[in-house]
């Protein structure tokens, strides 16, 4: 994958479908392994944020009671990730919002998201943990701002997604690592990854 967006929410609960709208999103820009651009926009949910979410996020009913609406950040949201692969940390809870957030703006199939706590569990399962915080921290990765909040995250999740691009690489002797088999790799067992890049490797061959 040389060009994708990482993105990261920041939401007043856990699901949309139990009522939960998003308070901050960021989009970041990676092309060939470096971050080109960064896209950060609070927005007004139009529900009160809990008072134990304002305290982890720090994302306050005051800061986003002027935030342009939910529909007009995910619009410009949407436009600046493009029809690029989408990456998140723990990618389940950020398509959630990502889609129930962005239905109506598209015409054609939503871009695949790869999930790189997914891809952590299997590829560093020595690991502490596969929280953000953790891996940064084992993995020596970069970290800037506060965690738990929107572009802080996503720019470590995009460092964390090039060294798990690098890992695949070199773990598995490949010249590059595509989205396809990024996916493939985080569904596969941890124990049957050579197995899953034997038979990527033999169906791209195949189809040349």
């Amino acid at each position: 994958m040389t060009d994708y967006a990482v993105i990261d929410f920041e939401t007043t609960g856990l699901s949309p479908a139990m009522g939960a709208r998003p308070t901050e999103i960021a989009v970041v820009r990676v092309r060939e392994g470096e971050i080109v651009d960064r896209f950060q926009s609070l927005m007004n949910p139009g529900v009160r944020i809990p008072a134990d979410i304002e305290a982890f996020t720090g994302i306050t009913n005051a800061m986003v009671r002027r935030a342009p609406p939910v529909v007009q950040v995910m619009a410009q949201a949407a436009e600046f990730a493009g029809g690029d692969p989408i990456v998140a940390h723990n990618a389940a809870f950020d398509r959630k919002f990502w889609q129930a957030s962005t239905a109506s703006l598209y015409s054609h199939q939503p871009s695949p998201f790869v999930c790189s706590l997914l891809l952590s569990r299997r590829l560093f399962p020595q690991a502490p943990n596969h929280k953000l915080a953790t891996l940064v921290r084992a993995l020596g990765l970069p970290a800037a701002g506060r965690y738990h909040r929107a572009l802080a995250d996503a720019e470590c999740t995009a460092h964390l997604f090039v060294r798990l691009q690098q890992e695949v690489a070199h773990r598995f002797e490949l010249n590059s690592v595509s989205c396809d088999l990024l996916l493939k790799l985080q569904a596969a067992n941890r124990n049957q990854l050579d197995r899953c890049v034997q038979r990527y490797v033999e169906a791209m061959s195949a189809a040349c």
